[in-house]
């Protein structure tokens, strides 16, 4: 909508016109000529401001925020706190304090958002909105950012989402979020980050078709089911599952993902081996804990991951020795057999090894002295084993008491 205004300037001299009308000569005396000059002023358009109205009349500051002291709706909207506009568009709507340690706001999200129909990114900061997402978000065909994370957003995800195919980071982590992750968000082909973490979701994890998605955070939720091999893209470099429901098989998923530099499975019931190829990864944490894999463990190559976690899983064999460059190892909890490589040793002695827990295995010996001084900073446990753990050195309480494994286990595991 635009206002054009009119400004009269008087010109400068006076000036003599003549006009000559049916062979007649009519003298115009002086004269003011008016000049005007017509210039644009660009004003909210109404149904934008109409919808930054609805939205404000559902929120509310939270005790300690100011957020919306500047919203005073006889001034130009585009000046409020969180709202930047392009031409008379709103492009952008931030809402909530950004500062760390905001209170954040209260109330619920307007269906009138959906109205906003050049918004490209809506956020909110953490506080205590609730209710459902309104599904009015996809109308929003030019959105590419949707923040709104640490709340009390409940109800199920729209589907609506799925529609708005330039999208590409989707943040609803931390709310109370129920039912499935639609097909139609996994089917965006421009998503790079996905956040659904803590929440309440169940069913089946879609398959993503984007090939630029680098971060998929789903961890803490019910989420069940297997995995196709070809479900996610090569081109994650961030996977976090953890404390899930999920199951079945990930040796084939896993060797595709060769970019990845965190990857955390943990606490679910995925089965099978774990690929050798995986230990090779530009990963900086590999979390397989609490799980069901199975098989021995063998890394092609020296491995250069800081912490690898494998424990409570099913996983047997000899402790390879390509895992002893690893600073923080998890071994425990499973069914290795054999002695430990000196290289551990070694490494432990001189403080490569910051944590080597091998308990709750079948392991038969290891080659360190009775009088070895273990460093400070670093910390072994060998206790329930199938020996009688060479030097004594404190074990996390969870571990238990007991030294050895029974000799029946020990034979029978042989067996």
């Amino acid at each position: 909508m635009f206002i054009l205004h009119s400004v009269y300037k008087p010109s400068p001299q006076p000036s003599f016109f003549q006009f000559s009308m049916a062979g007649k000569t009519i003298a115009s005396s002086f004269f003011y000529v008016c000049f005007f000059m017509h210039y644009v002023v660009a004003i909210l358009d109404p149904v934008d401001f109409l919808s930054l109205q609805s939205i404000r009349k559902d929120l509310e500051d939270m005790p300690g925020s100011n957020f919306f002291s500047s919203w005073d709706f006889t001034a130009e909207p585009c000046t409020f706190s969180g709202v930047y506009c392009d031409s008379d568009k709103v492009i952008a709507l931030n809402l909530g304090d950004p500062r760390a340690g905001s209170p954040g706001l209260t109330g619920r999200l307007s269906p009138a958002i959906g109205n906003l129909s050049s918004l490209a990114e809506f956020t909110v900061v953490p506080g205590r909105i609730y209710g459902a997402l309104p599904r009015s978000l996809a109308y929003l065909k030019n959105l590419r950012f949707l923040g709104v994370n640490r709340n009390f957003i409940s109800g199920e995800i729209p589907a609506g989402l799925g529609d708005l195919r330039h999208l590409r980071t989707i943040d609803l982590s931390y709310n109370q979020l129920t039912g499935s992750i639609p097909p139609s968000v996994g089917a965006l082909p421009e998503l790079i980050n996905l956040m659904l973490c803590h929440n309440r979701l169940s069913g089946w994890v879609p398959r993503f078709e984007s090939q630029t998605l680098t971060r998929l955070d789903l961890k803490h939720n019910t989420l069940s089911g297997s995995m196709a091999p070809d479900s996610l893209p090569s081109s994650l470099r961030y996977l976090s599952l953890s404390w899930n429901k999920l199951s079945g098989p990930m040796d084939r998923l896993l060797n595709r993902m060769d970019r990845l530099n965190f990857l955390d499975l943990s606490l679910n019931q995925f089965t099978g081996p774990i690929p050798g190829r995986i230990f090779s990864f530009p990963l900086t944490n590999l979390q397989l804990e609490r799980n069901q894999f199975s098989g021995s463990v063998e890394p092609v190559d020296e491995v250069s991951i800081p912490t690898v976690d494998l424990s409570y899983n099913r996983l047997s064999g000899k402790i390879s020795p390509m895992l002893a460059s690893v600073q923080n190892l998890y071994l425990n909890s499973n069914r290795f057999t054999g002695r430990v490589p000196a290289s551990f040793v070694n490494r432990l002695l001189d403080s490569s090894i910051q944590i080597l827990y091998l308990q709750h295995n079948y392991l038969t010996g290891i080659e360190i002295s009775p009088t070895a001084v273990i460093p400070e900073r670093s910390s072994l446990c060998l206790q329930y084993n199938c020996m009688v753990p060479p030097v004594d050195t404190p074990c996390p309480l969870r571990s238990g008491f007991q030294k050895t494994r029974p000799t029946a286990q020990c034979n029978q595991w042989r067996g």
